[in-house]
């Protein structure tokens, strides 16, 4: 039996905030262990002048790791679901899912204005596809601008490009202790999230039982069933981390509803659906309401996202 057990994570603060996470819930089940957290940089973390669209790679925050995991050099690594392509590769899989953070997107406005009070043209700043056709549907004047980097790079390009506000997902700024700067949390109805925002996976070899037994001991059942749910639905529909696709599911009561949109580019054209059904068949219900959209119309916006992207 292991008695270190080596930790991977991107070297961003709040990745490393969500692993020395992890590694405090693991050590309440296992005080004798000793855990070793190594930072990496990804692709993702390096390549900081190119919208996340145009660079393409669905394994851009993840790779780098899993190549350490499947030679060895550490035992699983952490990361936020979201990143995660739906296919991982040879050899890996998903250990276990933790506790849901908010799954919610939120504005960050330094007038204090939420979605609806900015002013016409307003200029707001996000790395997200999702969230540009989203809030583009929802508001069509903005002007929405690409904003890459950590949280902290992000929160000040906020006042150094003068933006009207900057968009973030409500569990990065809450797990950096930054509550107090949300002016609003986005309702669903007019944004959903990605697939698994807000939920931290834990990635390990296939083959490595103990890890396995290990990092079970922390999953959260609910969550682990709705982002099953979300990416089962992401699976079918084909879609990376860069393609205009919100989903979330939520557990209440033994059962599971799953909410999901597609939407085009500039918010023209979208479709949106739900389903729920009994926890144990969250896969089903993703692939489910996957196919319901595609019926709706969800193929046509995707192809030609794909073709405005350059695919």
């Amino acid at each position: 039996m292991k008695q270190e057990i080596i930790v991977g994570t991107r070297e961003s603060a709040l990745a490393v905030w969500q692993t020395n996470w992890v590694v405090e819930e693991l050590k309440k089940c296992y005080p004798d262990r000793i855990f070793k957290i190594v930072k990496m940089k990804t692709q993702g973390d390096k390549i900081l002048d190119v919208a996340l669209a145009k660079i393409g790679d669905k394994g851009l925050f993840t790779k780098e790791l899993e190549v350490a995991l499947l030679e060895k050099q550490i035992d699983f690594a952490v990361h936020s679901m979201k990143d995660l392509p739906t296919k991982l590769p040879d050899g890996l899989t998903i250990g276990a899912i933790c506790r849901r953070e908010n799954p919610a997107d939120v504005l960050i406005s330094p007038t204090g204005k939420t979605i609806e009070q900015l002013p016409r043209g307003a200029r707001l700043g996000t790395s997200s596809l999702r969230r540009c056709a989203q809030l583009l549907k929802y508001r069509p004047d903005l002007k929405l601008e690409s904003l890459r980097g950590n949280l902290n790079t992000r929160m000040k390009k906020l006042h150094t490009q003068r933006l009207d506000g900057i968009v973030l997902a409500a569990a990065g700024v809450t797990r950096m202790g930054w509550e107090d700067h949300i002016t609003q949390y986005i309702p669903y109805e007019i944004c959903l999230p990605a697939v698994g925002q807000g939920a931290l996976g834990i990635e390990i070899r296939e083959d490595d039982r103990e890890i396995l037994d290990m990092v079970k001991s922390i999953e959260h059942k609910e969550t682990c069933a709705a982002i099953t749910a979300e990416r089962a639905l992401m699976r079918k529909l084909e879609g990376g981390c860069q393609v205009p696709i919100g989903a979330l599911g939520q557990v209440k009561d033994d059962t599971l509803y799953l909410e999901a949109t597609v939407v085009s580019l500039d918010g023209a054209a979208a479709v949106r659906a739900g389903i729920d059904g009994p926890v144990e068949k969250a896969e089903w219900l993703g692939i489910e309401l996957a196919h319901r959209l595609l019926e709706m119309g969800a193929d046509e916006i995707l192809e030609q996202v794909r073709k405005e992207n350059g695919e």
